[in-house]
């Protein structure tokens, strides 16, 4: 544990979230992927012939083989197919191993940082596809992920209407409306970020009802609320764009599907209210967290509400496209977003990423997983302040927005965490509750 910092999270603690995560969730999306490279066979077979079934058999013998390591707590090894990011997972690996008491030998599942194990995880199941050519482009998440998106189309039709009706009168709003229009969309951004499918251990978690006819009762839930402070920060650059012509927002994608489509009606609503002149996306590089928007998943959308038979839906998917065309809209893609380590080694591990980001006047931080690294996964009291937690992450103005499903959570009022944890015990996981979290300039 480094000097002054609380412990992290980990599945040694029997009966926490992590531990639950480790023994129950990831075995249960493990065997998920093994039952999709099983029920893609005969097309594997078609595409490649004997070496794709050859390649299924080899990927789902090593995704087999990783679930015994897991459910029997064996050594976490170094990882073995040249990639890029190779060489730094294994130099994380060694950096564990030597945080370790000789006496404790290698770092093992459930005794290792909990953020360490998941993120390896991930990238052991990628790398079980890629020591399978040629079936080593295959995503074994794409299906539940493009289910997720089809599964909720009556409340994406919704939100896409809405959409084009409030960008007909947009230019006639007056500054109360924007306001109250962005702190819409804004939420609905939030309580997108319910549909995870990690969470669900790969299972639907699709959205089923209009969350704009919620709003108002699901308010309470938010226990850190700083879209004020957003408002403040995007109006007031808005107001002197004479001397600013340009306010770049950046957005870290969390999930695809239902919460992707939430987000890029935020971008948009940015871009047409003048908010901001120009959206930056961060997706993953490979498949992550079963959900998680790689630039596959960030195309296909755009193109599925493109090709949408409903005109409202169709022109939403117009529109985006041309932003990306226009460079209005930028995807980027950068590996240190699949790595173990949390935000604040960013300037150490990918100055480039870190120089990137600073770019932004404001960056957006969607969801679980981006929060934990944020603050390090680890076991803060509930009131530390969230710059405090940071440590030393400050690339521009941030603000987490997170449905709570890890027992990590700051920036709470004395007593709030406490009050919460004994009318409902298991507040920190179940996404129930929401955070607008701002880090900045005061």
């Amino acid at each position: 544990m480094m000097a002054g910092l609380p412990a992290s999270l980990s599945g040694q603690d029997v009966g926490s979230f992590a531990y639950l995560t480790i023994k129950d969730r990831i075995p249960q999306i493990l065997t998920k992927a093994i039952d999709t490279l099983h029920r893609h066979k005969s097309e594997i077979f078609e595409k490649h012939g004997e070496k794709g079934m050859e390649a299924e058999k080899k990927a789902i013998s090593l995704l087999s083989k990783l679930r015994n390591e897991l459910q029997t707590d064996k050594p976490i090894t170094p990882l073995v197919e040249k990639f890029a990011d190779t060489d730094i997972w294994n130099q994380y690996l060694e950096y564990q191993q030597s945080l370790l008491n000789e006496s404790d030998g290698k770092p093992r599942w459930f005794h290792s940082p909990w953020l360490f194990v998941e993120c390896y995880l991930y990238r052991r199941i990628h790398e079980a596809v890629i020591q399978s050519p040629p079936i080593d482009d295959f995503d074994v998440f794409r299906e539940s992920k493009e289910q997720n998106f089809f599964e909720s189309q009556e409340p994406i039709m919704a939100l896409c209407i809405h959409l084009q009706e409030l960008k007909k009168t947009i230019e006639d709003l007056g500054e109360n409306q924007l306001k109250n229009e962005f702190f819409k969309l804004l939420q609905i951004s939030l309580w997108g970020n319910k549909c995870d499918l990690s969470l669900s251990g790969g299972e639907t978690s699709s959205q089923k009802v209009n969350i704009m006819n919620s709003l108002e009762g699901l308010k309470p839930l938010i226990l850190v609320n700083d879209t004020e402070r957003l408002w403040s920060l995007l109006s007031s650059r808005k107001k002197t764009r004479e001397d600013v012509p340009i306010t770049r927002v950046d957005i870290v994608l969390d999930n695809s599907g239902f919460e992707l489509v939430t987000d890029l009606i935020l971008a948009d609503f940015l871009l047409s209210s003048k908010l901001a002149t120009e959206v930056h996306f961060y997706g993953k590089t490979i498949p992550w967290f079963v959900s998680d928007t790689t630039i596959h998943d960030f195309n296909w959308l755009i193109e599925e509400v493109k090709r949408s038979g409903h005109k409202g839906v169709s022109g939403c998917g117009v529109d985006w496209e041309g932003y990306v065309k226009a460079g209005r809209w930028v995807y980027h893609d950068h590996m240190f977003w699949t790595l173990p380590h949390a935000f604040c080694a960013m300037p150490q591990v990918a100055p480039d990423l870190y120089a990137e980001l600073q770019k932004a006047h404001l960056i957006l931080f969607k969801g679980d997983l981006n929060y934990r690294k944020l603050t390090g996964d680890r076991k803060w009291e509930f009131t530390v302040p969230f710059h405090q937690a940071l440590n030393g992450f400050h690339p521009a103005p941030l603000c987490s927005i997170r449905t709570l499903k890890a027992e990590t959570q700051v920036g709470l009022l004395p007593g709030q965490g406490e009050q919460l944890t004994v009318s409902e015990p298991h507040w920190l996981t179940t996404g129930k509750y929401g955070i607008f979290q701002f880090d900045g300039p005061l």
